[in-house]
């Protein structure tokens, strides 16, 4: 009974105007594995709900694919229909078969988009190639201080606090949202001038050897390690090798900066020696003090010797001092002032759906 009421009530909520394209969003978001897709698509009861935080990225291939699903769509229900009529049976029977293939349509759709997103692949392969073979010169060729962040949790976070801090000083670029796979990386040395002084690149771990494959690509000077979680459990089936994963930026980097977030406990007992920690108490030798956070920000002062440095940011949380502290470090590392440090900080806001605080018409402050 439970079985048939929900089978029921799936086909009734795939019937609705959103579903070829929650349907391309699921593909697009399971970076286009069918495998991943499929099993999203198997545990999905109400597909209204799909894009209810996010939305679908109109890009040529989601643009392509939902085309192919429109041409799908209409090519089942004219061959269905055609079919129905020309049968010889009685006219009840022959309504019945034209629901029973309506209906079945939500349930063939997710399967067969897959068939023009294969073909696709095999077109779109060779050229990526040559994109990220031509970003592997230009950046090769760059005199820019690559900074590779890498972690479970709080990459876009991280990248965000740094491009703030250091374009108080120097002329940065970072890649957008969140381009952090090979090919997106590569699109983004694409825009490049050439003149930057300063690249943040967002790397992504999805399977081992991941960020290995990135550090070959960016060719990173200072590494950024966020934390380590279950995150990707799905897909690293355990932290041993979530952690191995990560740290594949360390043994890339060598004897470069590395900054681990002391904060998360595997990230910690991963860290070496000569790894420089951060936490809300500090990083290398610039230790924090007299931290405050409210709904109007996080205030804390920086201290080295007889050195102190008051800085006001408007992120929430005291989690968000060592990601502070850790940007502050690395820019007095490349030469940023004092004064450009606390104006850098200054200039951080909350980021969209990260303890972003939204004013309501009735007072009331709701944190995103």
């Amino acid at each position: 009974m439970i079985s048939t009421t929900m089978t029921i009530r799936r086909t009734l909520t795939r019937f609705h105007p959103r579903l070829i394209s929650s349907l391309v969003y699921m593909l697009q978001a399971s970076e286009y594995e069918p495998e991943r897709y499929l099993e999203w698509v198997r545990r999905t009861v109400d597909f209204r709900a799909v894009q209810r935080r996010k939305r679908l990225r109109y890009t040529p291939k989601a643009v392509l694919l939902l085309s192919v699903s429109w041409a799908i769509v209409a090519a089942w229900i004219i061959a269905v229909t055609s079919f129905t009529l020309s049968f010889d049976a009685p006219l009840v029977l022959r309504i019945f078969a034209l629901a029973c293939s309506v209906a079945a349509l939500p349930f063939v759709l997710p399967r067969a988009i897959l068939a023009p997103l294969f073909l696709l692949r095999m077109a779109q392969v060779p050229i990526e190639r040559q994109i990220i073979k031509k970003a592997q010169g230009k950046i090769h060729q760059s005199t820019a201080v690559k900074i590779a962040i890498a972690g479970s949790y709080g990459k876009t976070t991280m990248k965000e606090i740094l491009c703030t801090v250091l374009s108080e000083g120097k002329r940065v670029a970072a890649t957008p949202g969140n381009a952090n796979t090979p090919i997106g990386i590569s699109r983004f040395v694409g825009t490049l001038r050439g003149d930057e002084e300063v690249l943040v690149l967002e790397c992504g771990e999805y399977y081992p050897g991941d960020i290995e494959k990135l550090c070959s690509l960016v060719e990173p000077d200072i590494g950024l390690i966020t934390g380590v979680n279950e995150a990707h459990l799905e897909r690293f089936k355990t932290l041993e090798q979530t952690t191995k994963t990560i740290f594949e930026l360390a043994d890339c980097l060598g004897e470069k900066p590395l900054y681990v977030n002391a904060e998360s406990p595997l990230a910690a007992a991963a860290a070496a020696a000569h790894h420089r920690l951060y936490s809300r108490r500090g990083v290398v030798d610039w230790h924090v003090g007299g931290e405050t956070t409210g709904i109007g920000g996080t205030r804390f002062t920086l201290v080295r010797g007889a050195q102190e440095i008051e800085v006001v940011s408007g992120l929430l949380g005291l989690q968000q001092i060592g990601p502070l502290a850790a940007a502050a470090a690395i820019a007095f590392e490349l030469g940023l002032s004092a004064a450009e440090v606390a104006r850098g900080i200054r200039k951080t806001q909350p980021f969209e759906h990260r303890l972003e605080p939204r004013p309501e018409a009735n007072g009331v402050i709701t944190i995103d």
